[in-house]
Parts: structure tokens; sequence; C-alpha cells
């Protein structure tokens, strides 16, 4: 089973900031779009951001300003960070591979996930 390893999350006051953090096999970093889904309780998973083997990238409206999708092909690492933190945003956080097609569309095709690490913005 592909396993990709997230790391930072964290509790963080509004309007601070976070970095998350994604390592993926070679032979999935190379093929796939990268992107950061997250899921709230009560509320379907959603994406946040993507970005394409060549960096193009993606934003969902609420977030565009505020945060940044990078990936460094070097260390097979997407990052994701966040600024201007709010409580909405309080979540749990998905690293994910796929089409950029698939995720822009919102959804996925690929089992290709994260273990998921929290985000919590307190107000």
């Amino acid at each position: 089973q592909v396993q990709l390893v997230e790391s930072g999350g964290g509790l963080v006051q509004a309007g601070g900031s976070l970095r998350l953090s994604c390592a993926a096999p070679g032979s999935i970093f190379s093929i796939y779009a990268m992107g950061w889904y997250r899921q709230a309780p009560g509320k379907q998973r959603e994406l946040v951001a993507a970005i394409t083997s060549g960096g193009s990238t993606h934003y969902t409206d609420s977030v565009k300003g505020r945060f940044t999708i990078s990936r460094d092909n070097a260390k097979n690492t997407v990052y994701l960070q966040m600024n201007s933190l709010k409580p909405e945003d309080t979540a749990v956080y998905y690293c994910h591979a796929d089409s950029i097609k698939t995720m822009v569309s919102g959804g996925w095709s690929r089992d290709y996930w994260g273990q998921g690490t929290q985000v919590t913005v307190s107000s």
C-alpha cells in the first residue's frame, strides 16, 4: 500500500501560520499531481490546494491569498504554507496524489493518501 507521510499541523491562534509537509514515494511523486484536502467534523472532505508536476497550482476560493502549495521534486515532498489562519480552517488535513483534473473537480480516484494531520485554529 502506497503511503504518503505527513508532518506539521497543530494548534495555533487565529492569524497565525503553520506549514504542512508530505513526503511521497518517487514513483508516485513524479507521475501525479499532489494536493491537500481537509475534512472538518460533520463535513465532506474538500480540496484545499493542488499542484502539478510542472508547478501549476489550484486553490479553493476560501484559501486564496492565504495558503501556498509548493513542491520540492528533489525531495519528493509537497508543502502547504498556511498564513492568516481562521477558526474555519480547523480540520484534519490530508495529502493526496492523483490527476489534477480529478482533484480540481473536487473528487479523487486514487488510494494515495497521507495519514491526516490535525490543524486547530483557536479564536
